[in-house]
């Protein structure tokens, strides 16, 4: 939900929570990353890239936030699809990026912020057998890693089928039933979702997410309708077939989505920050306070590429193996608590979840976020 970012000072207002979800918070040493890194220096009005050309293969991003609002690195490929992110990087920090590069031409974009097209630059990775020798325990995982990704999708289009038709037929009760639980399986994989660039702002975009000139659609559209207007216009019926319509699209294409063991590592550090940024504050749901399932899903979806990858990363990083095991754990118990067999998905109305669980809840994403932020390193150091 990358669209839905509130305003700037919003995310001022809760950069000291970020910068620590972010797994990264520490100052930079101004050293960057190891020998061969490509050091992103951002500011409030540039994106300084230390080469526009570079080897193909594993490739480490050392990133230096020298501005003073937050702000995301993205790595696009052509047509703006997203090859590797890492979001809520704070003013005065580093952050490390390792991601599985093909040759080609691509753009670094630092966002200021946290919003908009971004300040960028052109790059391209070069080299004739720049290929990764991968051990086969990773391409495993990236097989059943993507099987378990279309099955989510496969999935979810019944549900959300289930919650058009409700919208459709004008009720509105059945329509909140149904709500979230179509959100689940878009929750658990949204990184592979957002990376074709063009799917998520029609689907899952807020109201204050939106691009100029960008007509507002999609689940979000559909939920202030429901709780907030407490009635369902004509428009919001051709909204519930539009997202369908769009929710197949996202179907028939995640088969082609780029996946390789640092896009899953990547991406379950991405759901962690969506938790931070939209969950957590209560503004994904803002509406209908269905923000626990969807915190659940984001983390269920980030275990789950850890899971795959955790035989190698066992191997190779056994404390780091460890340290995730019990921050999953401990998430997943906290998470728990927070169940109510009463409601249509099967956890309490964040609206009555106090300051302090809150705070409680945000502590433990910091604490799983951090070492799932060296979740990319360590399989990208496997042989």
């Amino acid at each position: 939900m990358r669209a839905h970012r509130s305003s700037v000072v919003a995310a001022i207002a809760v950069a000291a929570t970020l910068t620590a979800v972010a797994g990264c918070a520490a100052k930079s040493d101004g050293k960057g990353a190891g020998k061969g890194a490509i050091a992103v220096t951002a500011s409030d009005s540039d994106c300084k890239v230390s080469a526009k050309e570079f080897p193909a293969g594993h490739v480490q991003f050392a990133v230096d936030n020298k501005g003073s609002k937050v702000t995301e690195v993205y790595v696009y490929a052509p047509g703006d699809r997203i090859m590797t992110e890492r979001e809520n990087i704070g003013p005065g920090t580093h952050a490390e990026i390792t991601a599985e590069i093909k040759p080609g031409a691509y753009e670094i974009a630092c966002k200021p912020g946290m919003k908009g097209h971004g300040i960028r630059q052109k790059v391209t990775a070069s080299g004739k057998g720049a290929a990764v020798k991968r051990n086969p325990k990773l391409d495993a995982a990236v097989s059943a890693y993507r099987t378990w990704v279309q099955e989510q999708a496969d999935q979810t289009l019944p549900k959300a089928q289930k919650f058009a038709d409700a919208v459709k037929a004008g009720d509105i009760e059945a329509a909140k039933k149904t709500y979230a639980l179509s959100r689940v399986g878009w929750e658990r994989t949204e990184p592979v979702a957002e990376s074709f660039g063009d799917i998520d702002p029609k689907v899952d975009t807020r109201a204050d997410g939106l691009s100029d000139g960008q007509k507002w659609t999609g689940w979000h559209k559909l939920e202030q309708s429901l709780w907030e207007k407490k009635k369902i216009s004509a428009d919001d019926k051709k909204l519930a077939d539009q997202l369908i319509t769009d929710l197949k699209d996202w179907q028939k294409r995640v088969g082609k989505a780029v996946i390789n063991p640092t896009t899953m590592a990547n991406g379950a550090k991405e759901l962690l920050d969506e938790v931070a940024t939209g969950k957590v504050t209560g503004e994904e749901e803002r509406y209908s306070h269905t923000d626990l399932i969807d915190f659940h899903a984001n983390v269920e979806g980030a275990q789950k590429a850890y899971e795959l990858l955790k035989p190698v990363v066992t191997k190779n990083d056994p404390a780091l193996a460890k340290e995730l095991d019990k921050q999953f754990a401990a998430i997943l118990k906290q998470l728990d608590g927070h169940r109510d067999g009463k409601s249509a998905d099967g956890f309490a109305s964040y609206d009555t979840v106090g300051k302090g669980e809150r705070k409680t809840l945000s502590d433990s994403v910091n604490a799983l976020a951090e070492p799932l932020s060296k979740l990319a390193a360590a399989v990208a150091e496997s042989k």
